[in-house]
């Protein structure tokens, strides 16, 4: 039996469909087969050349799966201790980490050293399915693989093991939100996400930034945000908003240098700033150590996420129906059109390319 999978070979070279023998799964390995998978940003980025990864290789790590064989060695529980079995709904973290090294044993096991990361991995010998953009995925010793709930739907699901899980990594560091004033920079689908998470966790405003009017007002209408504005604005809107304080919590999601240098002015007197989407080169910004250590601020990195994340993210998925997150990925299509999918990117309306290996 054989299983197919898009190969990216480089920028601005198309995706070829190959067929490479279909593994079965050895040790704690367990193979799944893919229902869909969502293209997020950083794997654009990949495609256009913005930030590099190893070639050949699978991209594609926002993955929805049903397991369809265990290694001998294989937990027939998930990481959160559920039943697993063959034909569960599953994710998995985006990152599958030793559990011994130096950073693993400092509670960051997405920076392992070991560590194999979905997506992201050059073409192996027996490890070529490790990306989303294929028929079914082999996840090897060391993932943390959860049970989906049933009430949450494919399209739901499918961003949850990198956008949800991340934004649960980002207010965790950002500490409390609740009856707090939380600046969102950036209306994608972090941006979205974090807007509603923080709204339901009752923070007192929620001010989303973006240059996109449409994702503005998406953000507004449905998915928590309390006031919005384009960045010519920014100052004016947390100014009047927070009675000139500054915000308690700013969350930087576009990766944009100037939104970061926008941002640091804007928190208030002890606030923290968490830069999550600079995940690609770009030209340093100026930080003035007076502001730091006067403002007592704090500002904080987030890469990926733990495991513990993800689980934080399907909770709230599970939790929280009443954000249409499903209406942020485009219709399904099939893997066979990817190369035109990724030329023409998201249609308008849509946050997400939705891929599924056969619709």
């Amino acid at each position: 039996m054989t299983a197919r999978a898009a190969v990216f070979r480089g920028v601005g070279l198309p995706f070829d469909l190959v067929e490479f023998p279909l593994p079965r799964p050895r040790g704690m390995q367990i193979l799944v087969e893919v229902i869909a998978c969502t293209l997020c940003g950083s794997d654009l980025h990949s495609i256009h050349g913005r930030r590099a990864v190893p070639t050949p290789s699978v991209l594609g790590h926002e993955i929805l799966g049903r397991v369809v064989a265990f290694g001998p060695e294989a937990a027939r529980v998930d990481q959160a201790g559920q039943p697993l079995a063959l034909g569960d709904r599953v994710t998995w973290s985006l990152v599958a980490s030793c559990g011994e090294c130096f950073y693993c044993c400092r509670d960051l096991p997405q920076k392992c050293e070991r560590g194999f990361k979905y997506g992201h991995e050059a073409l192996q010998p027996g490890r070529e399915l490790s990306g989303g953009l294929a028929d079914h995925c082999l996840l090897v010793a060391g993932t943390a693989i959860f049970r989906v709930p049933d009430e949450v739907p494919d399209e739901v699901a499918c961003p949850a093991s990198c956008a949800t899980a991340t934004v649960a990594a980002a207010i965790e560091a950002g500490d409390k939100v609740a009856d707090r004033a939380v600046l969102v920079l950036g209306a994608g689908m972090l941006g979205m996400t974090a807007a509603a998470w923080c709204r339901a966790l009752w923070a007192k405003d929620v001010i989303v930034c973006d240059h996109d009017a449409e994702r503005l007002a998406t953000a507004a209408a449905e998915f928590g945000a309390t006031a919005t504005c384009a960045p010519s604005g920014l100052a004016d809107v947390v100014r009047e908003r927070t009675g000139g304080r500054g915000v308690d919590l700013a969350l930087e999601l576009s990766g944009a240098p100037e939104s970061v240098t926008a941002a640091l002015p804007l928190l208030r007197t002890g606030g923290t700033l968490v830069l999550v989407g600079s995940v690609f080169p770009s030209a340093p910004i100026a930080v003035v150590p007076e502001r730091l250590v006067r403002g007592c601020v704090t500002m904080r990195g987030v890469h990926n996420y733990a495991p513990w994340h993800l689980a934080l993210g399907l909770e709230f998925l599970a939790g929280h129906p009443e954000f249409p997150f499903g209406r942020l990925v485009a219709p399904w299509r099939p893997l066979a059109d990817l190369n035109a999918l990724v030329a023409s990117g998201p249609p308008v309306g849509s946050l997400r390319i939705g891929i599924r290996p056969v619709v």
